[in-house]
């Protein structure tokens, strides 16, 4: 076996091991596998280009100086933090292995970069747009899409994975559904009068469309899943052609989802449980988008507060994390 041959080797039996290990043990979802997957392989063509041949020969140095080619290429601070992320973690595998005696990701800082808070569409914008009712199939499957994603607060991978929920077509589509969040855990969401009016009337023009032994809840032209490249096109004609300027993608109305219902109830934890958020600290990012309604919530509520004026623009909300 060739010295190339034996390093990928390697260097693919740590993946593949630890792939193996998000899936069985961390229960990672398929769009987190994928990144792992993609994102460490990448690292380690690298460090083949190096001539490393086994984990135990890749340092600290090695780990810096890959990140800062990917700087050197353009790639920005989050990437490249998601980049150290799959490092450490893969490293970290394989402490517990004991295929290495070090993880050589650890003593790297990522940028710093600045903080992007979540964008949102105005409830007002997105309204209009969704009062506007199409009449022909796919803008039906589309105008569902958009009602479902904004009511339920889904993720990209949720909305895909959605199957047609049984006695829907008959009995009409339930006032909750049960999805399947990041690392496998379930939770129940509400879906609202509005979309379920629309999903209604996407489920008349889906008999149709649907091969007869496809369960998923959004086919494309030829009845099968819509893939989810397939869903992001879907939005982005949506828009078009209901007239919102910007750029529509399924995090943006996730986003307007969790942004909107905090303005209105003020009540974080809500949030944090439609959401599906394991850490609290990842739903306070939407507070710093509204932060004026939320001192005005607190200066009306708490006894001590009185400060006289609604919103004072000195108050500031410390950075954190976003996910």
């Amino acid at each position: 076996m060739s010295d190339s041959a034996a390093a990928r080797d390697a260097l693919d039996a740590l993946l593949i091991d630890y792939l193996q290990y998000l899936y069985v043990e961390r229960k990672a979802s398929p769009a987190t596998h994928s990144a792992v997957q993609r994102e460490c392989g990448f690292f380690f063509d690298y460090c083949r280009t190096r001539g490393l041949t086994t984990p135990l020969q890749i340092d600290l140095h090695i780990v810096r100086d890959f990140i800062a080619r990917k700087n050197r290429d353009g790639l920005q601070a989050p990437t490249l933090r998601r980049y150290l992320s799959c490092i450490r973690g893969v490293f970290r595998h394989a402490l517990k292995l004991g295929v290495v005696q070090h993880n050589p990701a650890v003593g790297v800082r990522g940028p710093k970069g600045s903080r992007v808070l979540p964008k949102v569409i105005t409830a007002d914008a997105l309204g209009a747009a969704l009062n506007q009712t199409p009449g022909e199939a796919l803008p039906l499957r589309d105008h569902a899409m958009v009602e479902l994603f904004y009511s339920a607060g889904l993720r990209l991978a949720e909305l895909h994975g959605l199957d047609l929920p049984a006695g829907a077509q008959s009995t009409g589509f339930p006032d909750e559904l049960r999805v399947l969040g990041k690392g496998r855990k379930q939770r129940i969401v509400p879906v609202g009068r509005r979309a379920r009016d629309a999903l209604d009337r996407w489920l008349q023009a889906r008999a149709q469309l649907a091969a007869f032994d496809e369960r998923a809840l959004f086919v494309g032209p030829r009845g099968r899943r819509l893939s989810r490249a397939g869903i992001g096109i879907a939005l982005n004609r949506w828009a078009a052609r209901t007239g919102l300027p910007a750029h529509l993608h399924p995090h943006k109305l996730r986003h307007s989802f969790a942004t909107h219902l905090l303005e209105n109830s003020g009540d974080l934890r809500a949030v944090q449980e439609l959401l599906g958020h394991a850490s609290l600290a990842t739903t306070q990012i939407y507070t710093q988008l509204d932060w004026k309604h939320l001192a005005k919530v607190y200066d009306d509520a708490h006894p001590r507060a009185k400060r006289g004026k609604v919103a004072d623009s000195s108050l500031k909300l410390p950075d954190l994390p976003v996910s």
